[in-house]
């Protein structure tokens, strides 16, 4: 048997990890003294209403070694091997303390793959692993299979407000107070390199939004074979534009909409968007 293990960021729900059987390590929301498992002890609802009041922006710590450790002597134990999806690690040390795990239960059945993304696009790369493995695939192959997939794996997002990430030392004062007064929507996306990118800007959402159409046919279009990933942080109105150029301009199948987590939303803040796919392969 073939267990699929992948940390809080990649935003599944407690329905979607049970449906799918994957196991889930969170990482941790630091609200001043307060600590809370991302997606246990505090819902993302609840997080972004805390966020919006927030003085000080909170902080996130990845899961320790031991967390890993824990999910890695089950399988071994029971003789499963195991696949583990794992934030991009140009963003966290999520993946170097599932390492550090790995090698202290010292069992070859478990594969760490690298996603190089996040929520949404991460997600995608969870739930194809899951599928792999119930047609059959050795985690090995699976692991393979997930390292091509994710050059094809796309994030495009936009934020409503520069605040957070200037909040999150991702953005200068002076810059999130011209852009502020500019209405300057900045299209974020993550690179090959796994970080964190300014792909675009906009004058005001409309033109945001065409930002992002545009980057979609620039990395060749979204491959319909697929699911397509919408998520938002704490305002579903802001994907409606999206919903509405799948289905009806490119007349694909309903997407799959989630909220974004409190690790993504820390530093995205309420109001911001995005759309995960797989694009087309080249011929």
């Amino acid at each position: 048997m073939v267990r699929i293990l992948t940390d809080s960021t990649a935003d599944l729900t407690h329905e979607d990890a049970a449906e799918l059987g994957v196991i889930v390590v969170p990482l941790t929301l630091n609200f001043g003294e307060k600590h809370y498992l991302d997606g246990i002890d505090l819902t993302p609802e609840e997080f972004f209403e805390q966020l919006e009041s927030a003085e000080k922006l909170p902080t996130t710590s990845q899961p320790t070694p031991e967390a890993f450790l824990k999910e890695f002597e089950a399988a071994r134990d029971a003789g499963d091997e195991m696949v583990c999806v794992l934030l991009s690690s140009a963003l966290s040390g999520t993946y170097q303390s599932a390492a550090i795990a790995r090698e202290e239960a010292d069992y070859d059945g478990i594969y760490l793959v690298d996603s190089k993304n996040v929520t949404l696009a991460a997600q995608l790369l969870v739930r194809r692993a899951v599928d792999l493995a119930r047609s059959g695939m050795s985690a090995a192959e699976i692991a393979e299979d997930l390292e091509k997939a994710r050059e094809r794996v796309h994030l495009f997002a936009l934020v409503d407000t520069l605040k957070y990430l200037h909040k999150g030392g991702r953005l200068s004062g002076a810059a999130a107070i011209a852009g502020g007064l500019l209405g300057i929507k900045p299209v974020i996306s993550i690179n090959e390199e796994g970080k964190l990118a300014l792909t675009d800007k906009a004058r005001g959402l409309p033109g945001a939004y065409v930002a992002i159409f545009k980057q979609i046919g620039k990395v060749g279009g979204i491959d319909e074979r697929y699911p397509v990933m919408l998520g938002y942080t704490g305002r579903r109105a802001a994907v409606e534009p999206f919903i509405r150029y799948i289905t009806q301009n490119l007349h694909l199948n309903k997407p799959v909409l989630r909220i974004i987590g409190s690790v993504v939303g820390t530093h995205a803040g309420p109001g911001a968007c995005g759309i995960a796919f797989f694009s087309k392969e080249e011929e």
